[in-house]
């Protein structure tokens, strides 16, 4: 997402520069990010830093969370002088730098807990985009699988339907970066150009299996399917059948025929529902 704040805005021709925060050494710190003077120490070279190199274009700060509180207040400096001074420098050089950070942890909570300075975070806190986890939008899992395939413009590479309702039913715990590796694996075990249930990884085949398979051995019709479906809605929703019709656009007329034939009355606790259903987030449907 950085890499296309910076592709689509105003400083697309400019560099885009991207610093692992978690893995910045903190004693190497300010060499590496602001540059260090020629001859500072014996056999050192002088060079710029990261700033430098993003002059003009986009810094990218992935995993800032990660910062000790003295890499932290270096940070703050920079943003509010906008300059940079390198090691074993007299002067400092004026910089013209967008910053994008990113995190997996709210950095106001750490701020409550001490963790992250909070003059930074307001610094950094300009503008937030939240990125919801891959297993809330599956619908996301296939436009993301031609997007990697697409990287491969050698032969024509295609998404069999039954994978792509294997990928859309697992709730990839490890996010975007699971799902580029496992397509990525698909390609270098596939045997021909459309990747087929066969070639996905055996978690996420058991999960279509689990729900799929039966119905497909019964040769199930769509309104069998579409029973299947509203039950299963209707227990994540905590079997409120209110709730249920918000959420599947029906009537409750509509629902209690479809759970009559799903054998659900919506009395008593019901059938266990598969893991992956039991892991999903609940539907947002309001009251």
């Amino acid at each position: 997402m950085a890499r296309q704040l910076h592709e689509l805005g105003r400083r697309r021709r400019g560099p885009f520069v991207a610093v692992n925060c978690a893995a910045v050494v903190e004693t190497l710190l300010e060499a590496e990010l602001f540059g260090i003077e020629e001859r500072t120490a014996t056999g050192v070279r002088g060079r710029r830093g990261k700033f430098e190199h993003a002059d003009g274009g986009t810094m990218f700060l992935d995993e800032v969370s990660d910062l000790s509180l003295s890499a932290q207040a270096k940070f703050l400096r920079v943003l509010q002088d906008l300059a940079v001074e390198r090691v074993g420098g007299h002067g400092t050089k004026r910089i013209d730098t967008r910053i994008v950070a990113a995190t997996n942890r709210p950095l106001s909570e750490l701020v409550a807990r001490g963790l992250f300075r909070a003059d930074l975070y307001y610094r950094l806190s300009g503008v937030e985009i939240h990125v919801p986890p891959l297993r809330n939008r599956s619908e996301d899992v296939p436009e993301l699988v031609r997007y990697f395939l697409g990287r491969h413009r050698s032969r024509e590479l295609t998404l069999s339907a039954e994978a792509e309702q294997a990928l859309r039913i697992y709730p990839w715990p490890g996010n975007v970066r699971e799902l580029e590796r496992l397509v990525e694996r698909a390609l270098a075990l596939m045997e021909s150009d459309r990747i087929e249930l066969d070639d996905l990884p055996a978690r996420i085949r058991g999960e279509f299996a689990e729900v799929l398979g039966p119905a497909i051995g019964r040769d199930e019709s769509m309104r069998a399917w579409a029973c299947h479906y509203a039950r299963l809605v209707f227990e994540k929703c905590g079997r409120n059948k209110r709730r249920a019709c918000k959420r599947l656009n029906i009537s409750y007329h509509t629902l209690e025929a479809y759970l009559r034939v799903a054998g659900t009355s919506g009395r008593g606790p019901g059938k266990r529902l598969p893991r992956w259903v039991r892991t999903m987030s609940t539907p947002q449907v309001e009251s």
